[in-house]
């Protein structure tokens, strides 16, 4: 009958903690189980340790450049682009240009420059503009209305 005086656990289902450095009586005693010198053998190392090779944290840059965090970014669409996609008289804004998938994000806002060319007048709203492309909207009859920001 089993009653609570008599309970222990099942033989072997308890081991004793393995105490070292306790003495050459002990049998764990002098070496404390870890064999006779090297690194292992004396004080713990740190986990960084990476075996006297250059540490990781010594491999990598400190700092790469500088990122500017008031630069403007704009999506950038070319007057060639504006020439093939519009018709004669047409207005040009960004989110027209969205809608109609030239640009996929219009970012920090749209910037027109200069490559190609452009024979019909078209009303272009942007944001920025370059000289070339300005020169080349108003030689076609078009005009050009810069966005505020």
């Amino acid at each position: 009958m089993i009653e609570m005086h008599t309970l222990k656990p099942t033989s072997g289902s308890k081991k004793r903690r393995k105490r070292v450095g306790r003495g050459i009586g002990s049998g764990h005693g002098k070496t404390a189980t870890r064999g006779t010198k090297g690194q292992k053998a004396r004080d713990t190392i740190p986990a960084r340790f990476e075996g006297g090779q250059t540490p990781l944290h010594r491999r990598l840059p400190v700092r790469t450049g500088f990122r500017n965090v008031n630069r403007v970014e704009y999506a950038v669409v070319n007057i060639q682009t504006l020439a093939e996609r519009f018709q004669a008289n047409d207005t040009v804004t960004p989110e027209i240009l969205k809608q109609r998938r030239i640009l996929r994000k219009l970012k920090d806002g749209v910037k027109v420059l200069g490559v190609g060319e452009i024979t019909f007048p078209l009303t272009v709203h942007a944001h920025a503009i370059s000289e070339s492309a300005r020169a080349k909207i108003e030689a076609a009859g078009g005009t050009v209305q810069l966005i505020e920001q």
